[in-house]
């Protein structure tokens, strides 16, 4: 039983941790152990990297919103989708002979550096080789559907234009044969007036259209198609990117200590028995008047007999002196060892007080001094000792520690006060 929660401060969290310092430090070496045993079961996992720098291909692309997070034209958040997609694992799975390519997706991850127009495409992998050959191979895989894409794309557009120049050179022939039947067959020269301006401006559009068309053609004949480049082949990892030492034995660190703050604070809570003389003040609440020696003389007497004495005050008194607990002084000679007790003590309080010593609740002792055995003693002992005392009047002034292995100093032969 010990003090409640907000009765708590920052000295008393300490002496917890003080005096649980076995099971704290069994849970820390815990943690820590376990930690290092994950470690060690973890297969060791290399991460390999690849930087591709991409480049407009002059094909139409997905064009990116400039934003504070990529200023670049190119969609590279879409590319870097491309990048993982079932197509480039497909190209990868070919350059590494791979018949699965959707299990090499599930170790690649492709970042985009912020304000730039790099790809970084990570792959991982048990070894180091392996790791790196995956990360260039989906590079590659990458450019290389890029650039198919690309050429595709203009092709499409070379298909397109060519069949609209076609079709525009035919109009233009046919508008030339019609402009020069009407020219041969007009019936009057005013006929032949009215009709030869609009014929010679639809032979003008149609000009300009096939120049325009050709122009667009030979263009695009001429683009050279620029999907990016490789600007940081991937290279083989020196050491594995997981598991991390780090991070495993921190993580275990961290655990360690919690449970062990948690276990030394609950075993404080649960533990009732009072093992040392802080325990008395702390678990009972009762004044510490003295810690008996294991061999006390009579000059300790003296002094404990000055404490009682200033704790009782003025007028004659009938102390009772009292072990607390079942086995409070087992091992001592149990009421032998009280009244040798008693007897020193009332020697050295007959010169300070008037006081008669007495060992028994017969005698309707007015004050009580309880003897608490460390190692033996429980703190709802004490407080049910304290509580039956004080329903028949009796008012205890405080605690005396019994050590282990006490032994009395007074002989028993000796008289004491009944």
């Amino acid at each position: 039983m010990s003090l409640p929660p907000h009765s708590r401060d920052l000295s008393e969290y300490g002496s917890v941790l003080g005096r649980r310092r076995l099971v704290a430090t069994a849970c820390l070496l815990a943690g820590v152990g376990g930690g290092a045993a994950a470690l060690a079961v973890t297969p060791e996992r290399y991460t390999a990297v690849a930087q591709v720098q991409v480049l407009a291909t002059g094909a139409q692309e997905q064009f990116n919103v400039p934003s504070s997070r990529q200023r670049e034209t190119l969609n590279l958040d879409t590319e870097s989708q491309v990048a993982r997609s079932a197509v480039v694992s497909a190209l990868a799975a070919a350059i590494l002979k791979n018949p699965d390519p959707e299990e090499l997706r599930e170790h690649v991850t492709v970042d985009v550096p912020p304000n730039s127009a790099i790809l970084s495409i990570s792959y991982s992998a048990s070894d180091p080789r392996a790791a790196a050959a995956g990360a260039q191979a989906y590079a590659d895989a990458y450019l290389r559907n890029r650039a198919r894409a690309a050429e595709d794309a203009i092709g499409a557009q070379l298909k397109l234009i060519a069949a609209r120049l076609r079709e525009v050179e035919g109009d233009l022939d046919e508008a030339t044969a019609t402009r020069g039947a009407t020219a041969q067959t007009a019936q009057t020269m005013a006929a032949q007036t009215a009709a030869a301006p609009g014929t010679a401006r639809r032979q003008a559009v149609l000009a300009r259209q096939v120049s325009d068309l050709t122009l667009r053609y030979d263009a695009l004949k001429t683009v050279a198609v620029t999907p990016g480049t490789v600007i940081s082949p991937a290279r083989p990892p020196a050491r594995p990117a997981h598991p991390s030492p780090p991070l495993f034995l921190g993580s275990g660190l961290f655990l360690g200590v919690l449970a062990g703050a948690g276990a030394a604070f609950g075993r404080d809570r649960l533990d009732t028995r009072i093992r040392t003389c802080a325990d008395i003040e702390r678990l009972c609440g009762l004044p510490l008047l003295a810690e008996l020696p294991a061999r006390p003389d009579a000059a300790f007497l003296d002094e404990m007999a000055a404490a009682v004495a200033t704790s009782l005050g003025g007028g004659p008194h009938r102390l009772l002196l009292e072990g607390v607990g079942a086995g409070s002084l087992k091992g001592m000679g149990a009421q032998r060892t009280a009244r040798s007790l008693a007897k020193g003590l009332g020697s050295a309080l007959a010169h300070l007080v008037p006081v008669t010593v007495v060992t028994g609740r017969s005698a309707h002792p007015d004050a009580v001094l309880l003897l608490v055995g460390l190692r033996r003693t429980t703190s709802p002992e004490v407080t049910r000792a304290v509580r039956q005392l004080a329903r028949q009047g009796a008012r205890v002034l405080g605690a005396v520690a019994v050590p282990p292995g006490f032994v009395a100093p007074v002989p028993e032969t000796a008289e004491w006060g009944a």
